[in-house]
């Protein structure tokens, strides 16, 4: 998949999902690792599994799902991706953010994005939340590169505001109403699947980067290429600072992720309610 004739495959799966369903949602969603959770709060209307809808890739993370869920949360109608896709396991930009377009396509206007990430910092710590303000593309590309179709966005778009302030100030209030410890910073976008060295966390530390991860970057630019304005929250699940840096274990990541999911789940709830 390229962007070559992106419109007409966007076009394809989003024929077949409205053939499917009579959701027209307004918000899209993407679960990160740990945070399918939320999919129970959707009141469903359907769930389509992802090796159903025409054109969109499968994931192949083990601890991912993959299906896109149709329904309400909060009382507004939304689409949610239980399962996204990354750099790692071999698909490129086009088929990373093809679900994110294809949203865009259903009606979208905000996209709320979920992820766990590790911490270079050491004023954010292991099972906080971080809000996303800003990033930093380590990956080495971006879904923009190759040909643009100006009717799905510009081709040279503005990111002086990837993540929405205005959703950013929504769940501080929302988070300091409800005394949650919140915090805000800059996800570095990693390509992994090996987590990194302690140079890798210095660089990242003397780059001005908070967290990192493997995913969430490649959507937003997508997102905002197409006008969508972007809520990304992510799960501190690791502490990665060099100094003190010791082996990881997955599983501890995504049970760290599991525990403070329902803070976010709460947070997300009352945020969908007020977007």
């Amino acid at each position: 998949m390229d962007n070559s004739n992106l419109k007409q495959l966007i076009d394809e799966s989003v024929n077949f999902l409205r053939s499917k369903t009579r959701t027209e949602p307004g918000i899209g969603i993407i679960l990160g690792t740990g945070l399918g959770g939320l999919a129970k709060e959707i009141e469903t209307e359907i769930v389509i599994p992802y090796e159903e809808i025409p054109n969109f890739p499968l994931t192949t993370v083990e601890f991912h799902s993959g299906k896109l869920i149709f329904g309400e949360l909060s009382g507004r109608q939304v689409v949610a991706m239980q399962g996204r896709f990354h750099f790692y396991e071999g698909y490129n930009m086009t088929q990373i953010t093809f679900p994110v377009r294809v949203m865009k396509f259903l009606g979208i206007k905000s996209l709320i994005i979920s992820n766990a990430c590790g911490t270079v910092n050491p004023n954010m710590r292991k099972g906080e939340i971080m809000l996303i303000e800003d990033h930093i593309n380590l990956l080495g590309t971006n879904p923009l590169i190759g040909t643009n179709d100006t009717s799905i966005g510009l081709r040279f778009p503005d990111m002086s505001e990837p993540y929405s302030k205005r959703l950013i100030s929504l769940v501080e209030s929302i988070a300091k109403e409800n005394n949650i410890i919140i915090h805000k910073g800059i996800y570095a976008a990693m390509t992994g699947p090996m987590l990194e060295t302690r140079a890798e966390y210095r660089m990242l530390q003397v780059i001005g980067a908070d967290v990192a991860g493997m995913s969430t970057v490649p959507e937003t630019i997508a997102a905002r290429h197409m006008g969508v304005e972007v809520l990304g929250l992510s799960i501190i699940s690791d502490e990665c600072y060099p100094e003190t840096l010791t082996p990881i274990n997955i599983q501890d990541i995504i049970d760290t992720a599991a525990k403070t999911e329902q803070t976010l789940t709460f947070l997300l709830k009352k945020a969908v309610a007020q977007l």
